[in-house]
């Protein structure tokens, strides 16, 4: 049974999928003078300008993930600084024959970057001594405040928050993604909310704090409180999340947000004008309709089951320090078809990846997302298909799902807690390079990933709006991948570019109960040694 909106759902994401016989709508070639800004800004909002800690200190990666073994940091200027440098800052820029881009610490399809970043707190040391909405500035690393929140407004935010917390918004700007990919752009967006939800989380993590998501309000309600409702002459923001951040160890109960006064946050008086990404535009209807389709409205609070735990066994601790992992993440361009890893360490990004911990339990629904592995250079294991269930209540419902001569067998020195499956021995490298469009990066690396996220079952429980939740977790998974292979010394790199229905059959699957949303590549990168890399800031590290 579906309804209007999730009918509209289906039809987009059909129509934006790309086969053998054709692509889905998009530019066809790369309009340059309508290129968007890469960095929103407000005119005339004051500008709070944020602490440059260095990369190199804190704790080690591998304490992040361990609860408790990372002091509490105090909920302070320092300490919001630190947070937003470590999820949403440049991490770098790069230079070519005197082009200069930024990069990010959270990645993007294309490096289009179309998540903005909000901060909704109370007063905070040495940062403001009233509650405030400001905008995430990252370029100039720094924030401008959009509006002050009447204290009452405040108290009502916080009466379901622990007694320390903050509140971080995401918002997308669609134009930034369908510049370039058209009307695929949509699922892009999706992504990189993931990405960024993901490092929020780990950033989080080392400051001894968690987040979650609070999924209650609705779009109307996000729209008032980040203040992005009346966007004028300027390209809109579609109000995707919030997420509540607060130390570990001050929550008895799980976070909660009432009602939101939407008609008084309106009418606050917001500063700042945002700024044109560019002169001109082209229209993507389907962009606006699936927009609209997924647009939320409240929900109860206690609508969805909490992430399911996961007993695994930590994988090989990794001394690398966490910062300069999340700051020296890069996106692989090319890879170089040799690097091998070891069984291990295969099996030590995989567990980062399961769900019942840290980022993934910033999610408060059970996990959607399993991983359909292309595995190429992995020692000690055969080439072939395996499958990653992330969720061992699914593993009956996939077997009978999947291929009918899929072998089901647990690898050689996997641990029985780790619910990974060889499907099918064989050279795998040209159906990786086929289905993700041709691209050799695909082949090339150890290995590569197909996302295969349970679809119409969601949509069809809990409506359109969750559309964008399936890749919010495919993001997230993402993040994660970027992140292990950076503290296995190789590199990683989304692939948005594949042939949906192929990898569908490739796969055995016979309708749109599983549909692919995401891909992924890991393995030894080709650098570009004609590229420059300068600090992502004028007093800060490369």
């Amino acid at each position: 049974m579906t309804d209007d909106a999730t009918d509209v759902i289906f039809d987009y994401h059909q129509l934006s999928k790309h086969s053998f016989q054709a692509s889905a709508p998009g530019p066809g070639y790369l309009d340059w003078a309508m290129q968007p800004d890469p960095f929103r800004r407000y005119a005339g909002a004051p500008l709070i300008p944020l602490a440059h800690s260095p990369v190199n200190d804190g704790p080690s990666y591998d304490a992040a993930f361990t609860p408790g073994a990372i002091p509490v940091a105090p909920l302070d200027a320092r300490a919001v600084s630190r947070l937003l440098l470590d999820s949403l800052a440049l991490s770098a820029w790069k230079e070519y024959r005197g082009s200069q881009w930024a990069l990010r610490v959270n990645p993007s399809s294309g490096n289009l970057h179309p998540t903005e970043g909000y901060l909704i707190c109370g007063p905070v040391t040495g940062l403001c001594d009233a509650p405030m909405v400001a905008h995430y500035a990252s370029r100039e690393h720094a924030l401008e405040v959009r509006t002050t929140l009447p204290a009452g407004i405040w108290g009502q935010l916080a009466a379901g928050l622990p007694d320390v917390a903050l509140l971080l918004g995401l918002t997308s700007i669609h134009w930034r993604e369908a510049w370039k990919y058209g009307e695929r752009a949509y699922r892009y967006c999706q992504h990189d909310v993931g990405h960024a939800l993901a490092a929020i989380s780990v950033a989080a993590a080392g400051l001894g704090w968690q987040a979650r998501l609070l999924d209650a309000p609705g779009a109307d309600e996000l729209a008032a409180l980040m203040g992005v409702f009346a966007p004028g002459d300027a390209e809109p923001e579609g109000p995707d999340c919030l997420v509540a951040v607060f130390p570990r160890q001050g929550a008895s109960a799980a976070p909660t947000l009432e009602p939101l006064p939407v008609a008084t946050l309106q009418g606050l008086g917001w500063q700042g004008r945002p700024n044109q990404l560019s002169p001109s535009h082209v229209n993507w209807p389907w962009i606006e309709e699936v927009t609209e389709a997924a647009t939320k409205t409240r929900t109860r609070g206690g609508d969805f089951s909490e992430a399911i735990s996961n007993q695994l066994t930590p994988p090989q601790e990794t001394r690398v320090g966490l910062r300069r992992i999340i700051h020296q993440r890069r996106s692989a361009v090319e890879m170089d078809g040799q690097t091998s890893i070891s069984r291990d360490t295969f099996y030590g990004i995989l567990r980062r990846v399961m769900p019942g911990a840290m980022p993934f339990t910033l999610l408060p629904w059970e996990p959607k997302v399993h991983l359909g592995l292309f595995v190429h250079r992995v020692n000690d294991l055969v080439p072939g298909l395996y499958m990653l269930v992330r969720d061992r209540r699914q593993l009956a419902h996939l077997q009978g799902g999947l291929r009918d001569d899929a072998v089901w067998e647990s690898p050689p020195g996997c641990s029985p807690d780790l619910p990974l499956y060889m499907l099918r021995e064989g050279d795998a490298r040209a159906a990786a390079r086929q289905l993700s469009c041709g691209q050799e990066i695909a082949a090339d690396g150890c290995f590569s990933v197909a996302m295969l996220t349970e679809f119409e079952g969601p949509l069809q429980e809990y409506g359109a709006w969750f559309y964008p939740r399936l890749y919010w977790e495919c993001g997230m998974v993402g993040q994660m991948l970027y992140l292990e292979a950076e503290a296995a010394g190789i590199r990683g790199t989304g692939i948005g570019c594949f042939f949906d229905d192929p990898v569908h059959a490739l796969f055995g699957l016979r309708d749109a109960t599983y549909q692919s949303l995401y891909h992924f590549t890991v393995g030894g990168p080709e650098e570009d040694t004609r590229l420059t890399t300068l600090p992502p800031y004028p007093a800060s590290e490369a």
